[in-house]
């Protein structure tokens, strides 16, 4: 067994079409076909069922995924701590977030301090995150919310206070908090379903008896403020997500502790680079600044001043 067969059969396994996974690989489908039919006669028994011009799985083929993933994976990990070891300063870090309202200043910070050190951020949704880690391809995720899983490692680094966000004109505009009931008939601007933040707010909103009516629901929660302020409705926006949106006010929710928990997570068995520890580092001690930051005790205290600021 040869591991540029086991590099094949993932990626067929992966794509299900030959010819996909032929242009992926750059090679061509002959060449690919019988690197699998190679592989299934060194094994003695097929690994994939043919669907027209589809590939699937077979029970064989499921069963021997999981192991040529873990091998392949193992082979990685030791490829990342030779080159770790013997280019510490010139280390990759890859990250999965599933929000990015405090990215750009631990991102910022982070540059500061390893300027050599490059990273790669994608914006995910929670499936997708656990995935990622599962998978190898992030060494950190940044979520708006816990994970309860014997792979994952779950570190809580900020309980995050979500408010709502109203244009200046509005009803609620005068005003320093509101309870949910009183927002039941308005029309609401969000992120879509299967972000952390959105999934708990539509929780709390049902625990509190309406389901909120959403006019717009996007993929990029910074631009909600937007809308907010060009009255198109409110929105439900945490903490640290907040603008300096001069025309959007505010408020805080008064009948409910609603804040999502920022978490590092992190996959118990990978090899953690050192370039990652810098950036835990770093991002413990961001965190660390903002609890005790001034602009954000408003969020967490009892009578908090004018949210407009």
């Amino acid at each position: 067994m040869e591991l540029l067969q086991l590099q094949y059969f993932l990626t067929v396994a992966r794509l299900e079409h030959v010819t996909e996974a032929a242009r992926s690989l750059h090679v061509t489908q002959s060449s690919l076909s019988k690197t699998i039919q190679r592989l299934e006669e060194d094994l003695g028994a097929p690994l994939f069922d043919r669907v027209g011009r589809r590939l699937r799985l077979n029970e064989h083929g499921s069963r021997f995924l999981l192991r040529a993933e873990r091998a392949l994976l193992e082979l990685e990990e030791g490829k990342r701590e030779i080159r770790d070891w013997t280019q510490a300063e010139y280390g990759t870090l890859k990250l999965a977030v599933t929000n990015a309202s405090t990215l750009p200043g631990i991102l910022s910070e982070f540059r500061k301090q390893w300027p050599m050190i490059h990273f790669h951020v994608q914006m995910v949704t929670t499936q997708e995150m656990l995935a990622a880690l599962r998978r190898g391809e992030a060494d950190f995720c940044l979520s708006s919310f816990p994970v309860q899983d014997d792979e994952i490692q779950c570190q809580t680094l900020f309980l995050d206070p979500i408010l709502v966000a109203v244009p200046k004109n509005h009803r609620l505009a005068g005003r320093r908090s509101v309870a949910l009931a009183e927002l039941q008939d308005e029309w609401f601007v969000g992120v879509k379903r299967g972000y952390a933040t959105r999934d708990l707010v539509d929780a709390v909103c049902h625990e509190a008896g309406f389901e909120p009516a959403y006019v717009y629901e996007g993929d990029e929660p910074a631009r909600l403020v937007t809308f907010v302020e060009a009255g198109i409705g409110i929105a439900f926006i945490p903490c640290t997500g907040r603008s300096l949106h001069e025309q959007v006010h505010y408020l805080r929710i008064e009948d409910q502790r609603l804040a999502r928990e920022i978490t590092l997570l992190w996959h118990k068995s990978r090899y953690i680079s050192r370039a990652a520890q810098h950036f835990r580092r770093v991002v413990e001690a961001y965190f660390a600044d903002v609890t005790g930051n001034a602009v954000l005790s408003f969020c967490q205290a009892d009578s908090p001043p004018d949210c407009s600021c």
